[in-house]
């Protein structure tokens, strides 16, 4: 039993566990609980204090199930990863034994017409993981050609992000573009279809879905403050799903590992000391899924985990 809902399936669950190695009595955040997949299997794993927060208004409704399965160890919190070390310093939680953070979009987010991520069905272009701020749709209506091209090259590292952008123009010119599947046309006009079977709309919409929500920012955020909350032996467990996730999250564990590449012998600065690593890798690559999660859920296929550990003693408020 891990305490998801149909519809849900955790990517890389059993790494997850493996690699978290949660105790008996620890205290543990699940920073993304979505479906509550991960947050159900680390309670059923042991005997802990589960903390989880969610944006999504929705993911913590659907969550009041799995809180009355696990009373008094689950206790779901509204609002953004980011801010994690505030939402749980308002419950006195300063010090934490693991978190767990799944930079993926929710399935049930997906697949929900009415939210506006998936180009293979039609609903308005939104694509909110919460209920503020402006949509895609917003977006997409009123930047200029010049910042469309530059949204989604930089967030999509989409090649022909000029000649969308130029097409959207041109299409918002005659009517407003308010639906997925207008845009996702939109786009499937200007380019052909990928060899690799890749929709082509699959790029432009992840850039878009990154920008309305501010996902890469959020994600710098989450990762420094889940460095200060970290006891020694804590362990962070990040599964990021693009190389723009994966590269945040790859430099941010080396430099806290004290990984990062020395300077040059002739560089004065080589000559300091070099602070301390407070963190171990313990990914020095990051796992993937294997054959048969990705046969089974194909979702997973591109997803990449990896992990870091608090080492030593820590000051209150530090971070590496």
């Amino acid at each position: 039993m891990t305490g998801d809902v149909p519809g849900h399936v955790p990517v890389m669950l059993s790494e997850v566990l493996a690699v978290l190695a949660a105790r008996d009595g620890g205290i543990y955040l699940d920073g993304t609980f979505g479906g509550g997949g991960y947050a159900g299997a680390i309670l059923e794993f042991c005997r802990c204090t589960l903390w989880a927060i969610d944006r999504d208004p929705e993911a913590i409704a659907r969550g009041a199930a799995l809180v009355a399965r696990y009373p008094g160890r689950l206790h779901l919190l509204h609002g953004r990863f980011g801010d994690m070390l505030g939402l749980l310093g308002e419950h006195g939680v300063t010090r934490l034994d693991g978190i767990v953070l799944d930079l993926g979009v929710s399935s049930f987010q997906l697949d929900d017409r009415s939210r506006g991520f998936s180009f293979r069905s039609d609903g308005p272009l939104d694509m909110r993981m919460g209920r503020d701020g402006p949509t895609a749709a917003d977006l997409v209506n009123r930047l200029s050609e010049h910042e469309l091209a530059d949204l989604l090259h930089e967030l999509g590292e989409e090649r022909a992000a000029r000649r969308i952008a130029r097409a959207i123009v041109a299409a918002r010119n005659t009517d407003p573009i308010v639906t997925t599947l207008r845009l996702a046309g939109i786009i499937r006009g200007v380019l052909p279809p990928d060899h690799s079977g890749i929709d082509p709309a699959t790029r432009s919409f992840q850039a878009l879905r990154i920008r309305v929500n501010d996902e890469l920012a959020e994600i710098e955020r989450a990762l420094d403050q889940a460095a200060r909350l970290l006891a020694p032996g804590g362990r962070l467990v990040v599964i990021a799903f693009h190389s723009l996730e994966d590269r945040i999250v790859k430099r941010f564990m080396v430099m806290a590992a004290g990984r990062a590449a020395t300077p040059s012998r002739h560089d004065p600065g080589s000559l300091a000391a070099r602070p301390e690593a407070g963190f171990r890798l313990l990914t020095a690559r990051p796992l993937r899924p294997g054959a048969h999660e990705t046969a089974a859920n194909p979702r997973a296929r591109s997803a990449r985990l990896r992990a870091l550990e608090r080492l030593g003693t820590i000051v209150d408020g530090a971070a590496p």
